[in-house]
């Protein structure tokens, strides 16, 4: 990240700040800030959204309950998937899509990258429209909390949420409706938002007094499902960050 001229990043994975500590000591060695961050998956208006918390604490008992659950609920989700796919002939087992986690919050993406080592199928896209996607024969729903559950838990703790990669779904009405339900920011800067979109976001996250925030989404390593997303893709600026931490509540719990 430093050495690609990255001077804070945000470290956001799914369900869990497991891998902030060791993140934030790396950071310290190449002289670069590591913001603690998980990115929350809640409840929509179509269906899912993904929410993303800024600067959540790493050891709280609270916090960890919530995040183990979040995650025990993906383990039984992609057993059901995983049971679906063998009613349809796939040969493919849950130990193996836990693996392909390697310990992260496991989602249909590991299921695809096992169905493509197995030659079932060539690509992640394909496994998604064959049967991951939704309404597709391995499609399970999400156990999915509300935003402002999510929020209020971020809030006590002293962290803000902002809503992730919205691109056309963003507009006045859905957004506001979202701020009563305790949303702080919006993601203006995504390797998915086309140049034509990023000013309008800015400006109803302006007219809302939502702060703004952005960031590469990168999920690591390299690849056709990371082509948009690098280290440093996004030039977010530092007076964002500076948006985001005025923006934070007082912590009401240790």
């Amino acid at each position: 990240m430093a050495a690609a001229g990255v001077a804070v990043m945000a470290l956001t994975d799914h369900d869990t700040v497991a891998g902030v500590p060791e993140a934030v000591a790396e950071g310290q060695r190449v002289g670069l800030r590591v913001v603690s961050g998980c990115e929350f998956s809640v409840a929509a208006p179509w269906g899912e959204m993904h929410l993303l918390g800024y600067f959540l604490p790493t050891e709280n008992p609270e916090m960890e309950a919530f995040l183990v659950g979040c995650r025990n609920h993906r383990l039984t989700r992609a057993g059901k998937i995983v049971t679906a796919l063998q009613a349809w002939g796939v040969d493919i087992s849950l130990d193996e899509v836990v693996a392909e986690a390697d310990g992260g919050a496991i989602g249909r993406p590991h299921v695809a990258r096992v169905l493509v080592r197995h030659g079932t199928v060539e690509s992640l896209d394909e496994a998604f429209n064959l049967y991951l996607g939704r309404g597709r024969p391995a499609y399970q729903d999400k156990v999915l909390p509300p935003l402002a559950e999510v929020a209020d838990l971020v809030h006590r703790h002293g962290g803000i949420v902002s809503a992730a990669h919205l691109r056309d779904r963003a507009n006045r009405n859905t957004l506001q409706a979202f701020k009563e339900q305790g949303l702080d920011g919006l993601e203006v800067l995504h390797p998915s938002h086309p140049p034509d979109l990023k000013p309008r976001l800015a400006a109803l996250a302006s007219r809302l007094g939502l702060v703004t925030t952005g960031g590469s989404d990168w999920h690591g390593g390299a690849g056709a499902d990371n082509a948009r997303s690098f280290p440093g893709c996004e030039a977010v600026p530092l007076a964002w960050l500076e948006a985001m931490e005025a923006q934070r509540p007082e912590r009401s719990t240790g």
